[in-house]
């Protein structure tokens, strides 16, 4: 029989006290079919898309294994892709364990390890980790590792992407071979199968929503716009609608988040701020905490940054370039329509991105509806270097498909000579 609500699970009265706290009423599907499988001591593999209520479908079991803090070494390790992640994950574990003495810590590159080393060693029983900073702090023989016995990789699918296959297997080595091992993914491409024969053993695949879809909570629509003069000329016109109230702008370079960020404040559409590689990690913190706060109306992100993003009430995802990572594109939509709320992903696609969006609605399974560029949206000319600049991608998207293809180029050539 499935559970209907969290007390159905047999959790103990201090995670039940912080899930009402947190305003969670009835499970998801990906919870209710998780956490008595982890809680039985199942090796599991979770395909399910940000905003379903993963992260609590392994954390709760986990914590209520993990009980309270006893001796000063880790007992549970959380390996996640990027710093901001991780930060977001260790959150939601203290959130989670509020109302017991558990120690948890987040440990992730970009700052110094000093105060992590610290950390770890007054004593820790949850450990979030980048691949890189563990296996650093582990050399440095400031991690011990010996009572590790539970191991989660969330996001692998972004894991593999980021290439931590390496730093994975050093850390399998070092971590007793007697564990509850579990994967979390938006995705399940062959690159993530491979890696969780590696590590799982007779696991169970739980698939809440066909593996890359979409939340139907997100209204999603596309623009089709000639050049980036039209983009920012929409993108302006859609920030002077009161209803996009808390916003998120993705953009695939850090140069164009910051032009966004500039254009965005010289039109006095904000208060807005950008989050990626190049931000320090105080920063990128203090602007997600400020987005999450309500204080900022717009939030520049590039894919990156986008992983570790946790706020509800996004009410718009405006995708200002469409992502070559298709994957991505599952990511930043799952920006909103968190939580069961409604939200919208708008995705402005020049010619060469059409391509992409192809692609994307393949992965998807779904078509994207066009919307025609409101009146009040003035079209721009393309400058001649942008038009060449999408006309050479065409040519390598054909070449792509169809290696015969001679490019259009060639073509005008040829037919140039023959005039």
């Amino acid at each position: 029989m499935q559970a209907s609500t969290f007390e159905d699970f047999k959790l103990n009265k201090q995670l039940l006290n912080a899930i009402e706290d947190l305003g969670f009423t009835l499970p998801t599907e990906i919870q209710q079919k998780c956490i008595p499988l982890i809680t039985g001591g199942q090796e599991v593999i979770g395909i399910a898309q940000t905003g379903t209520g993963k992260t609590a479908a392994y954390m709760l079991p986990l914590l209520m294994k993990v009980k309270y803090a006893q001796g000063n070494d880790p007992r549970m390790l959380i390996l996640a892709p990027t710093k901001e992640l991780s930060l977001q994950l260790a959150e939601h574990a203290r959130l989670l364990a509020k109302y017991t003495d558990l120690r948890i810590a987040a440990i992730y590159g970009g700052v110094g390890a000093q105060p992590q080393i610290k950390a770890i060693l007054e004593g820790v029983d949850i450990l979030v980790a980048t691949p890189g900073r563990f296996m650093e702090i582990y050399l440095k023989g400031e991690l011990p590792t010996k009572q590790i016995k539970i191991l989660v990789l969330d996001e692998a699918d972004r894991i593999m992407d980021m290439g931590f296959m390496p730093q994975l297997r050093k850390i399998f080595e070092v971590i007793p071979p007697k564990r509850q091992n579990l994967l979390f993914s938006a995705t399940f491409s062959e690159r993530v199968e491979r890696l969780s024969q590696e590590f799982l053993e007779f696991p169970i695949k739980v698939e809440v929503t066909p593996q890359a879809t979409t939340s139907i909570q997100v209204e999603q629509t596309l623009y089709e716009v000639p050049n980036l003069k039209t983009k920012i000329n929409l993108l302006e016109y859609l920030l002077q609608k009161e209803e996009l109230s808390r916003v998120m702008v993705f953009s695939r370079t850090k140069e164009t988040a910051n032009n966004i960020l500039s254009y965005v404040g010289r039109k006095a559409l904000g208060p807005a701020r950008v989050i990626h590689s190049n931000k320090g990690q105080n920063t990128r913190i203090n602007a997600m905490q400020e987005f999450k706060d309500g204080k900022l109306r717009v939030l520049v992100s590039t894919d990156v940054s986008a992983r570790g993003i946790d706020v509800s009430n996004v009410t718009h995802v405006i995708n200002f370039d469409v992502p070559v990572l298709y994957e991505d594109y599952v990511h930043r939509v799952g920006r909103t329509g968190r939580a069961l709320q409604e939200g919208k992903a708008l995705t402005f696609a020049n010619p060469a991105e059409m391509y992409h969006v192809k692609k994307i609605e393949d992965l998807i399974r779904k078509k994207i509806p066009i919307q025609k560029i409101p009146k009040g949206v003035e079209i721009a000319s393309t400058p001649f270097e942008e038009s060449q600049q999408i006309k050479r991608e065409i040519d390598l998207q054909r070449k792509k498909e169809d290696p015969t293809y001679q490019g259009a180029f060639q073509e005008r050539k040829k037919n140039s000579k023959r005039g």
